[in-house]
């Protein structure tokens, strides 16, 4: 294969994006310049990345970059690579509270920073801290910054104890530990995945312990797995009011609303 066109009928994954990483054109310049030939050392790099993503690595950790909502954020294999469904979690903050409106926010298990960069992001005057447990993830995250944020290390609300919030969000793991599903995730941080045998660990450990980290009123906001709801919507009844639950844009149950009693 010696030109573009030799390399789009390859069939190979991802072949079009991988080559307008290498080559720095569009889609359009692909088919416009489709007889381009590749240089000794274009091919060599194009090669080497084609070799990655057939033995499974996501195109993401290839490119070093995922988009998430209106903003393009580095991601690592110290991170899991952003999903659309996430960003349901990003509209509901957003229409929670009103638009000027101060806020105490923390988002707990930020990975690659995706939901405080978003948020700190959309709206300059709210106040927001982050926590992940991976040294690794928070080095991502912090090169994800938009705007400051104060980015702590540790297991969920353990570094932000005597803190409260008015608003406390998570994308915690949530896949049950013997699910097939992760056979495909085998590249991603194990660890951002799992949580015990039903997938609920973290959020129960979450459930409990934010009451103690929220102001009168406020809310806490999960994403979980889409036949889940039902559970933690029973979890969170104990401790937690006004209990709402959300679809994902494939119609499929992925989070819930609640605010401390």
């Amino acid at each position: 294969m010696n030109n573009i066109q030799d390399y789009l009928n390859s069939g190979t994954v991802d072949i079009a994006p991988l080559l307008s990483l290498v080559l720095k054109k569009s889609n359009v310049e692909l088919i416009t310049q489709s007889d381009y030939q590749l240089s000794p050392i274009e091919k060599q790099t194009l090669d080497a990345m084609i070799k990655q993503r057939t033995d499974g690595i996501p195109f993401s950790y290839i490119s070093g970059t995922k988009g998430f909502y209106h903003l393009d954020f580095k991601v690592t294999p110290d991170t899991l690579i952003p999903r659309p469904e996430t960003e349901l979690l990003i509209d509901i903050a957003l229409d929670l509270l009103p638009k000027n409106q101060p806020c105490q926010l923390l988002d707990m298990g930020t990975g690659s920073g995706i939901i405080a960069v978003t948020l700190a992001d959309k709206n300059p005057h709210w106040t927001v801290t982050a926590t992940d447990y991976s040294a690794g993830a928070l080095e991502v995250a912090k090169s994800n910054a938009t705007t400051q944020i104060e980015f702590l290390q540790g297991s969920w609300l353990a570094p932000v104890a005597g803190q409260t919030f008015d608003l406390i969000i998570s994308n915690p793991p949530y896949i049950e530990e013997e699910d097939s599903y992760l056979d495909d995730l085998t590249h991603e941080p194990i660890t951002a995945l799992t949580a015990g045998k039903d997938g609920l660990d973290d959020i129960r450990i979450i459930i409990n312990e934010a009451p103690n980290h929220l102001t009168k009123g406020g809310y806490l906001l999960l994403e979980h797995g889409h036949d889940q709801q039902a559970r933690i919507v029973k979890l969170l009844s104990k401790k937690f009011t006004n209990i709402q639950t959300f679809q994902d844009y494939n119609a499929k149950d992925r989070a819930v609303l609640a605010q401390v009693n």
